[in-house]
């Protein structure tokens, strides 16, 4: 009778379980124990015991005799792989199992359980180059774009140690140093080592071929269920005739992530260059879903709790278009009072590519009413500009805002109406936007406004600087610094949107402070915005473990109404946080405690939240 039986997930159902068993073979788990000695130790001993695959294996069995002896062979080619790296070229590397060389054990040798496995390496002399040559090296540029460093300044010249990574790199440099200057194929045709052990020098030739210089050909786009693929491909900025160079198709990956609309987007240049000069390339997209939806939380002793939840349309009218619109209920304590929650909902539109692949158009609606410590806001409004990304670090916006809002504070309830325009320039320099260790970040905003209502002018203007200092290896310890400086012109404080002067306090501004409490007393116990801010922090972040680490930090802040920048009135708090490490970012919890706290001031603050604190 014929078996018959289908395959799910590798499993399977209704077959002939008599041929299967007839055919399986049972291999007995060998465990093993290493004893491992190096001639040479520091760096060398740990590139070679990072390099065994017995070591790092050591507490799982092998797959019996067979798999420990293949183990082992496999072993020797990584450890005269992690000698050469180190360079040293006339090593000798000795594997015993059970007192016999491993290289000698039949595949079917009977071993003892467990059985001894010993590793002996003998690193020989340390090699240096006696002789280093390139042929066809691409000429110099005078273009600092296409600028690539020299293979002798990464240690690839006579007299440096020989290390077989370095002339891996070498190799990696001189085909840049072509494909910047527009030889996309070019490519190592040979590679001559030759290891002298009468001198203990190596001699290295490496042979470049730039091939043709060429220029982007058309891109054909494939994979596109919704979205368009003229878009798509004009989406990466790549013109035909223009010449090729590594950096544009980098930028061109970058945008193709920026649309936000791809699982996967992968370039593929064509196996030739055409007899035009033209490299053509093919773009293999995947798209994600159309929609996406999302939630979260904050949380503060003093703000209290805070919900808040997303919904986003991807890829709307066929070229990424994003809608996304927003909801947010907080300032949630208890006991539980609705009329002291803060409400916002909102909506944004998204254009990319209007007018340039680097430039997105972008429209908001919102509505919100939300209860300050020092003033309630219940307004609606919009605005429109556009997101221009000059480059990975720069970016600029600016467009229009109008909004209608009713406020209630010391000065009584007024109603205001203000047009304006807004500009922005970001520049962000760091290594991580949720994480940062080295780099800085600096950004700039003006903002003039009008009161339809009052029929009076202002203007805002807001600068901001953070930078980072890391330390040991894998940066554990860092320093981080923040300052920032505002400045309101325009008519007296009771004629100016509260939402436009300046209050401190809260999570991203002066730990230990309510969001906003910090302000101006107007001498009868009343506290209003700004004219003036200045604000500073500074952190020491340690990681105690991969996954945990501490932060001690001091904050302070002043706001001014006609003076800036006395500090008589400078609030400082000042804490200690704890970080979990995800993937995600870190995982932030701060107490802070105000250290002059006055009258309405809380004796401490906790914060929760994602990423660090800036």
């Amino acid at each position: 009778m014929p078996a018959v039986g289908f395959e799910l997930f590798g499993i399977k159902f209704f077959e002939d379980q008599s041929e299967i068993d007839a055919d399986a073979v049972i291999v007995d788990p060998q465990p093993y124990f290493v004893t491992f000695t190096s001639s040479e130790g520091g760096g060398v001993e740990t590139a070679l015991r990072n390099a065994s695959s017995l070591l790092a294996d050591e507490a799982e069995p092998a797959s019996g005799a067979a798999g420990l002896i293949a183990k082992a062979r496999g072993d020797y080619r990584r450890l005269l792989a992690a000698l050469y790296g180190e360079g040293y070229y006339g090593g000798a590397v000795s594997i015993r199992i059970g007192g016999r060389e491993a290289s000698r054990l039949a595949p079917d040798t009977r071993l003892p359980d467990p059985v001894d496995v010993a590793i002996a390496v003998t690193a020989g002399p340390l090699f240096r180059f006696g002789d280093v040559v390139i042929a066809n090296q691409a000429p110099p540029t005078l273009d600092p774009y296409d600028q690539v460093d020299l293979p002798a300044l990464r240690g690839f010249g006579v007299g440096e140690v020989a290390r077989s990574a370095v002339i891996l790199r070498a190799e990696q440099l001189a085909l840049e140093a072509w494909r910047q200057q527009g030889y996309a194929k070019a490519e190592i045709v040979s590679r001559d080592v030759v290891a002298d052990h009468a001198t203990n020098t190596v001699a290295a030739t490496i042979t470049v071929n730039p091939g043709r210089l060429a220029a982007f050909g058309p891109v054909r786009v494939t994979g596109t269920t919704r979205m368009n693929p003229e878009f798509v491909a004009q989406q990466t900025g790549l013109a035909v005739g223009q010449e090729y160079d590594p950096d544009d198709l980098e930028r061109a990956q970058k945008r193709l992530d920026r649309l936000d609309v791809f699982r996967a987007a992968r370039l593929e240049a064509a196996e030739s260059i055409g007899s035009d000069g033209l490299l053509p390339y093919d773009l293999i997209v995947e798209e994600l879903p159309g929609r996406r939806f999302g939630v979260g939380a904050t949380f503060s002793t003093v703000d209290g709790l805070g919900l808040e939840g997303y919904h986003l349309w991807r890829n709307l009218f066929g070229q990424a278009e994003r809608l996304r619109l927003d909801a947010r209920v907080a300032s949630i304590a208890w006991p539980l009072d609705t009329a002291q929650f803060d409400y916002f909902i909102g909506g944004t539109f998204t254009k990319p590519g209007f007018y340039h692949p680097d430039v997105d158009l972008v429209a908001t609606v919102s509505a919100e009413r939300t209860i300050y410590p020092k003033y309630t806001e219940t307004s609606a409004g919009g605005r429109v500009g556009l997101s221009w990304f000059f480059s990975d670090e720069l970016t600029f916006e600016g467009g229009a805002s109008f909004e209608i809002a009713r406020f209630d504070d010391s000065f009584g309830t007024r109603d205001f109406q203000t047009a304006g325009l807004y500009a922005g320039l970001v520049y962000d320099g760091r290594d991580s936007s949720v994480d940062p260790t080295e780099g800085w970040y600096a950004s700039a905003n003006i903002e003039p406004f009008f009161d339809l209502l009052g029929g009076t002018p202002g203007g805002r203007l807001v600068v901001e600087g953070r930078t980072y200092f890391g330390f040991g290896e894998n940066d554990p310890f860092v320093l981080a610094g923040r300052l920032k400086a505002g400045a309101v012109v325009g008519p007296a404080l009771v004629d100016i949107p509260p939402d436009k002067l300046f209050f401190a306090g809260g999570g991203g501004s002066v730990r230990g402070y309510g969001f906003k409490s910090i302000g101006v007393d107007d001498g009868m116990g009343n506290i209003t915005g700004g004219r003036y801010l200045l604000e500073g922090s500074l952190e020491a972040r340690a990681r105690v473990t991969d996954d945990i680490g501490v932060v001690g930090f001091v904050d302070g802040g002043y706001v001014a109404a006609d003076t800036f920048p006395g500090l008589d009135d400078l609030r400082i708090g000042a804490g200690l946080g704890v970080r979990y490490y995800t993937g995600l970012g870190p995982l932030r919890l701060d107490v802070a405690v105000p250290l002059n706290r006055k009258a309405g001031d809380p004796d401490y603050a906790i914060y929760a939240g994602i990423g660090q604190a800036f």
